[in-house]
């Protein structure tokens, strides 16, 4: 298998098939600058015209879209080779646009503009995925009440920087329709090996919106993301961490509340804004496994996940 461009798009838009999906991720794996730029690529894959579309913004003035279309008839007149024909500049697919404008994106960097802040993040600012999970059963002996002293793991960090960039917007009009959620869940299953159960967090005020499968330094993680009544999204992310047991422990991370904890060799970051839900009250709620199922194809003793063996 050949990891061109077109590969990983197709990846990264969910068009492959399980067989290829697990060909290509055994090369993500062992590919540190693979996994880059299939990051660069989810990350590229944003809801913009939504975005323009709800952005109260002045129309473009005639003059201006006449000065640029004539700049650039002149530049790609000047760029083009002798012999060569002009094409149009409207593509004959929006395949072709949609492809330009990702490997656009791709390539060049990317810079902040407050006109987007909506999809800041939307997404997949990079935590590329698959995703992980684990046994949820408790460890005898976890205390989630005991107080800690947590150091922040590089993945935290960078999960809380993403997380900060995702405004309510993002989410509220971004929501995972139920189907794609199943397929999600049936890809972690089939793909990933994993059984996989979301937490219902409504007892909380927190509702359900989407399921990620993400990476972390070629590592599995898991992103599950709720939206409050009033203010920012939350996300609770999990990764594995062979490493003794935690208690739960609240940080400031990239400005952002994160309450920390580890259960059974799994590490998890609840993370939102500074004003806003009680991140506390919403951890002890995980992890004395409190939470109802959602999406639960059949009872099961473990609020989120175990590895099929």
């Amino acid at each position: 298998m050949v990891a061109d461009d077109a590969l990983l798009m197709a990846y990264v838009d969910g068009e492959l098939s399980s067989q290829q999906n697990q060909e290509l991720e055994r090369l993500i794996d062992a590919s540190p600058d693979l996994a880059e730029r299939v990051s660069r690529l989810m990350a590229s894959c944003l809801p913009y015209e939504e975005a323009f579309a709800r952005q109260n913004l002045p129309p473009v003035p005639e003059s201006l879209k006449l000065n640029i279309a004539a700049l650039a008839a002149q530049h790609s007149a000047a760029q083009a080779p002798v012999g060569t024909v002009p094409t149009s500049g409207v593509n004959s697919s929006g395949k072709e646009d949609s492809v330009f404008s990702r490997l656009f994106a791709f390539l060049q960097p990317k810079f902040a503009w407050p006109a987007l802040t909506f999809v800041a993040g939307a997404a997949c600012y990079a935590l590329v995925l698959q995703i992980g999970a684990f046994s949820g059963a408790l460890k005898p002996g976890f205390d989630a009440a005991a107080p800690a002293v947590a150091q922040t793991s590089p993945w935290v960090q960078q999960a809380a920087a993403y997380q900060h960039l995702y405004t309510r917007e993002t989410v509220a009009y971004g929501a995972q329709p139920a189907d794609a959620v199943t397929q999600t869940l049936a890809d972690i299953r089939q793909v990933d090996g994993l059984a996989l159960r979301v937490p219902d967090l409504s007892s909380a005020g927190l509702t359900f919106k989407r399921v990620q499968r993400l990476r972390f330094n070629n590592k599995a993680l898991i992103q599950l993301v709720y939206l409050p009544a009033n203010g920012a999204p939350v996300a609770l992310c999990v990764m594995k961490e062979p490493k003794p047991d935690q208690s739960i422990a609240q940080q400031s991370v990239a400005q952002m509340n994160v309450v920390t904890w580890r259960q059974s060799e799994l590490g998890y970051a609840l993370i939102g804004e500074p004003e806003g839900v009680d991140l506390n009250a919403v951890a002890r709620l995980v992890a004395d496994r409190s939470a109802a199922q959602l999406f639960a194809a059949v009872p099961a003793p473990m609020w989120i996940a175990a590895i099929q063996k």
